[in-house]
C-alpha cells in the first residue's frame, strides 16, 4: 500500500514537475494543487484513520465534498480542489502506482453563473480624461496599466509578467505569455506605444532596476503584485463607476464586450483573448447580444 505522507515527501517533485511540464500549470497553480492533495490526507488521516493512496474510493472523496460543503466552502472552490485530486489521481496512475481511478465519474458540481457587468464606454472616457496628463513615474505607469488593460484584454498575470523584451514599439504588438504557457501576439494602437515610450524614459531614471526583465515596476525598481495591480484598477474606477466589481477582469470583459459592440467577430477576440476555444469566449457575447436585440429592435418595421 502506498502511504500518502511516503509518496508526497518522496515523489512531490515528481508530481509537480508532471503539472509544470506537461500539464503546463503555473506554479502558483501547482502550489495550489499540493496543498489540496494534502488536505484531503488529512480529512482521510481523520475520517477513515486511513493514510494509503491506492485504496481511496469514490465514497471518502463524496465524503470529502459533503464536508467541505458544511464548511461553507463554495462550489467553486470545492471544484478546484476536485480538479487538484483528479490530476493527482491520474498521475498515479500514469506511473502505476494505482489501477483504478477513483475520480473516474466525478462530475463538477454546479455552480451559479455570475454575469460580469463591464465599464461602458462612457466609463472608460471620464477616467482616461482624468488621468489625461500622468505626471512622474508612478503616475504614468498606472494610467499606461489601465491602457493596457482595455486595449489588450489581457489577464493581471500576463500583465505582471510581462518581459520588456517583449514589448515592440517599432511594430506595435507586445507578446505575452497567457495560461498554460501559451505565447500569442496582440497589436497595440499607436497612441499607447507612445505612452509606452514615455513610461520608459521614466522607468530608466529609477535609481535601481531589480527586476529588470519585467515591463511593468514598481517605484523601487520590482516586479509588481497581483494585489497591487488589483487594488490599482478597484481605486482607479472607484472614481467614474458605482459598480461593486471593480477588477482587471472586468477589464478583461470590458475589452471584448466593446470590440464585439463594435463589430469585431467572435473569432477574432477570441485570438485576442487567448482561448483556446469558442465556448470560452461565448460568455463575453450577452452584452454585445443585448445591443443587438435593441438595433433590431430599433430598426425593424415590424416594431414601428
Amino acid at each position: 500500500m502506498l502511504n500518502f505522507f511516503d509518496f508526497m515527501k518522496t515523489n512531490k517533485e515528481a508530481f509537480s514537475d508532471y503539472l509544470l511540464l506537461e500539464k503546463k500549470y503555473s506554479t502558483h497553480t501547482v502550489g495550489a494543487y499540493l496543498n489540496d492533495v494534502v488536505s484531503f490526507e488529512s480529512f482521510l488521516k481523520e475520517s477513515f484513520d486511513q493514510e494509503s493512496v491506492d485504496l481511496v474510493n469514490y465514497g471518502q472523496v463524496r465524503s470529502w465534498i459533503v464536508s467541505l460543503v458544511d464548511q461553507g466552502i463554495s462550489n467553486v472552490s470545492i471544484n478546484r480542489k476536485m480538479a487538484s485530486l483528479k490530476a493527482f489521481y491520474k498521475f498515479l496512475l500514469k506511473i502505476k502506482q494505482i489501477e483504478i481511478n477513483p475520480m473516474l465519474k466525478h462530475k463538477s458540481l454546479k455552480t451559479p453563473k455570475v454575469v460580469q457587468i463591464p465599464f461602458s464606454e462612457k466609463e472608460l472616457k471620464d477616467l482616461l480624461t482624468t488621468i489625461d496628463a500622468p505626471v512622474g513615474f508612478e503616475e504614468i505607469r498606472d494610467k499606461l496599466i489601465v491602457e493596457m488593460f482595455y486595449v489588450t484584454g489581457m489577464r493581471r498575470a500576463e500583465l505582471i509578467h510581462l518581459l520588456i523584451k517583449n514589448v515592440d514599439c517599432s511594430n506595435n504588438v507586445i507578446k505575452v505569455l497567457g495560461k498554460r504557457n501559451k505565447e500569442r501576439i496582440i497589436p497595440i494602437l499607436p497612441i499607447i506605444a507612445n505612452q509606452i515610450g514615455s513610461y520608459i524614459k521614466e522607468r530608466d531614471d529609477l535609481e535601481s532596476l531589480i527586476d529588470s526583465d519585467y515591463f511593468f515596476v514598481s517605484k523601487k525598481g520590482l516586479k509588481l503584485s497581483e494585489s497591487f495591480v488589483y487594488r490599482l484598477i478597484n481605486s482607479y474606477f472607484s472614481r467614474v463607476s458605482e459598480k461593486v466589481k471593480k477588477s482587471p477582469h472586468v477589464l478583461r470583459h470590458t475589452f471584448a464586450t466593446h470590440l464585439l459592440n463594435n463589430g469585431a467577430d467572435l473569432n477574432s477576440v477570441k485570438e485576442l483573448l487567448g482561448h483556446s476555444s469558442l465556448a470560452s469566449t461565448q460568455v463575453y457575447t450577452h452584452n454585445s447580444l443585448a445591443e443587438l436585440k435593441k438595433v433590431y429592435k430599433d430598426a425593424h418595421p415590424r416594431n414601428k
